[in-house]
């Protein structure tokens, strides 16, 4: 029966306490200076820094209520959030590496995850003066004006942001002779939050990630009306046991398919490509 409005999936409040998380965030890193602050290397060559901790602890201060479960990048993790069903994941700063480069592609990012699918989130980049905030429920604002997913539909000439480091590793090489505009990005939650307000048309990444790294932003695609799958082609799903995803593909609406088929022509070329193994 047309006209019911179906029932909420989030809480009514809970857009108003990521926009109350992230100006804790925004508090805590006004002491912070990119590219003038000092850094240790986590396991995997990883830089930590003193932001990282503040902001953590900030947010998580301010979002999980009882009941609720939590996972960030930099709290050790407990399996007790495999038993619930409201999680909220986070990435105090993703693209800590930007962060302290003084490079300006680094953000706070904030998902809200139900029985492993992302409803809401957050992102802000201090550095651009950016907050993304929204739900599935309420669609996405961009600094409180309402936005969406691009209606691109044909995938020539569509910009899409690519790693900077995979880019770097030669893994986008493929992708540069095809007709589409590939800029380099840093934070993969960043280059999720600019699809998720229609000013890039689509991101990938063919290579592992963490949940934490993707959650917040996934959470705006779809609350925005893009699309977001994993590389099987099936809805992602977070809250899981092992949080390292195998990759993800984030695009506006209309370019779903043609995405999964680029993606399949290029690996099939490059599996063509390799020369056979030779019998043992």
């Amino acid at each position: 029966m047309s006209g019911i409005t179906p029932p909420r999936i989030t809480q009514p409040d809970d857009l108003n306490r990521i926009h109350h998380a992230l100006d804790l965030a925004e508090q805590v890193l006004e002491p912070f200076t990119p590219g003038e602050i000092a850094a240790q290397m986590k396991h995997g060559d990883d830089p930590l820094t003193a932001a990282d901790v503040a902001v953590d602890e900030a947010l998580r201060a301010a979002l999980p209520r009882e009941g609720e479960g939590w996972l960030s990048e930099e709290t050790a993790d407990d399996p007790s959030r495999l038993e619930r069903s409201r999680v909220w994941i986070v990435d105090p700063i993703d693209g800590t590496r930007e962060f302290v480069m003084g490079i300006p592609e680094w953000c706070v990012s904030v998902a809200l995850v139900i029985d492993g699918v992302p409803v809401a989130g957050g992102i802000l980049s201090v550095a651009n003066g950016q907050r993304i905030v929204g739900s599935v429920d309420d669609g996405v604002t961009l600094n409180g004006e309402p936005v969406s997913c691009t209606g691109r539909a044909d995938i020539r000439g569509a910009l899409v942001l690519a790693s900077r480091s995979e880019v770097k590793r030669g893994e986008w090489s493929p992708f540069f002779a095809e007709p589409i505009a590939v800029r380099n990005m840093g934070s993969v939650a960043y280059k999720l939050g600019l699809v998720a307000a229609g000013l890039a048309d689509a991101t990938w990444t063919l290579v592992p990630k963490n949940e934490w790294d993707v959650a917040g932003g996934a959470a705006l695609v779809a609350a925005s009306g893009g699309t977001v799958m994993g590389l099987d082609y099936k809805p992602v799903r977070f809250n899981q046991p092992k949080t390292l995803m195998n990759g993800f593909i984030a695009t506006a609406p209309g370019l779903a398919g043609a995405t999964r088929s680029l993606i399949d022509e290029l690996s099939e070329k490059a599996a063509g490509g390799r020369e056979p193994q030779s019998s043992p």
